[in-house]
């Protein structure tokens, strides 16, 4: 596992926090924020898992 692929789950797991808070509170600005980091935690995870297929192909 690589970096990318760490801080993009943790990205994608404070999101989903940050959008039951806003659920929880009734602040939909909250809600918009949590889903934003988490559509940015899926694709910075994305791109660490290009990273890592690459390293794994080369290391073949």
């Amino acid at each position: 596992m690589n970096k990318n692929q760490v801080n993009g789950e943790v990205k994608n797991v404070a999101g989903k926090i940050q959008e039951g808070v806003g659920k929880l509170t009734g602040k939909k600005e909250q809600q918009v924020k949590g889903v934003a980091k988490q559509g940015v935690g899926k694709v910075q995870s994305a791109v660490g898992d290009l990273q890592q297929s690459a390293a794994d192909a080369k290391r073949r």
